[in-house]
């Protein structure tokens, strides 16, 4: 097949998944899909997805908005988003805190990079996927004030608090149902990029901090999440699932590679354009959980390989 071109008479909403750290890779993702003239006309994101669909909903999307948000994203550090204090966590296991991290970094990094006040003044269409921590299900969030919206979506449960809004209490969107999300799209547009974060499936050994382990385990409910809401899928929309980087050895509180992680997912996925952009057809080949880290095979989840570049070996393993 020849190179993926978009039909301009079709509307196209991008899917943004949660990753921690992982999210870097998106920023990659975006700047393949807007090389070869794909744009949204929607924007929907989960937790760090959220964050990135905020920032282009305000800034457009171009190569100077991309290219500004790659550079946000190289600038930070673990503090700037999980800020570990010790009086903190002891606050919280004492039932003084509502969890064991404070949220005002990612506040004010999101205050710093917002250009819009409420969700239906975005430059771009924008949502914001949560879940109700009462009733576990899935919020699509499309009006009112962004910032908290934003930070319902990435309120990772016991590390960050919960935000009230609207009388519901809500966490991150990891934890909803992935499926009726798609299928609400599906009534919308024509075409859905769904974007992985991936996860961190060649890792040496287990996380061994109570962060690196909390923000793993939702990386992989929201892998299993996505699995099962991409086979499930049976909308009007066509759905185009975006392949994961695999072999991926960084872990999901680690922000020392984004730089490599942007480069290499901008490759990888101008790669899978040019290829037909294929609509998946076997989303577990994409998309399911899978352990090499250790010496094992690499298995079907092996399918966007790292790119022929020596600058980004030490992603590579």
């Amino acid at each position: 097949m020849g190179t993926f071109q978009r039909n301009p008479s079709r509307t196209t909403a991008f899917l943004m998944s949660g990753g921690g750290s992982l999210g870097a890779v998106q920023v990659g993702m975006l700047q393949a899909l807007h090389g070869n003239g794909i744009r949204p006309d929607l924007l929907v994101g989960t937790s760090v997805g959220a964050v990135n669909a905020a920032y282009l909903a305000g800034h457009g999307f171009s190569t100077r908005s991309l290219d500004d948000l790659a550079e946000v994203w190289t600038g930070l550090g673990r503090g700037d988003v999980f800020p570990l204090r010790p009086r903190r966590a002891l606050y919280a296991v004492g039932g003084f805190a509502p969890s064991l991290l404070s949220d005002k970094g990612l506040r004010q990094l999101l205050a710093a990079h917002l250009r819009f006040t409420a969700l239906e003044d975005a430059v771009i269409g924008m949502r914001a996927v949560a879940t109700d921590l009462v009733s576990g299900r899935g919020v699509v969030l499309g009006h009112g004030d962004a910032l908290s919206a934003v930070m319902a979506s990435a309120a990772i449960p016991g590390l960050f608090p919960p935000v009230l809004r609207e009388g519901r209490t809500l966490v991150d969107g990891g934890l909803a149902d992935h499926a009726e999300v798609l299928d609400s799209l599906a009534d919308e547009v024509d075409d859905i990029y769904v974007m992985p974060t991936g996860f961190p499936c060649a890792l040496q050994a287990p996380p061994r901090s109570a962060l690196g382990v909390a923000t793993h385990a939702l990386g992989i409910l929201i892998q299993q999440r996505l699995v099962s809401a991409v086979e499930r899928y049976a909308g009007s929309a066509t759905l185009h699932v975006i392949p994961a980087l695999c072999p991926l050895h960084v872990s999901t509180v680690d922000f020392s590679h984004t730089a490599a992680l942007i480069a290499r997912a901008r490759v990888a996925t101008a790669g899978w354009l040019d290829s037909g952009g294929a609509e998946v057809a076997q989303p577990a080949r994409f998309l399911s959980l899978h352990d090499h880290g250790r010496g094992a095979s690499q298995g079907t989840g092996s399918v966007a390989r790292p790119a022929d570049d020596p600058s980004l070996s030490d992603l590579n393993s």
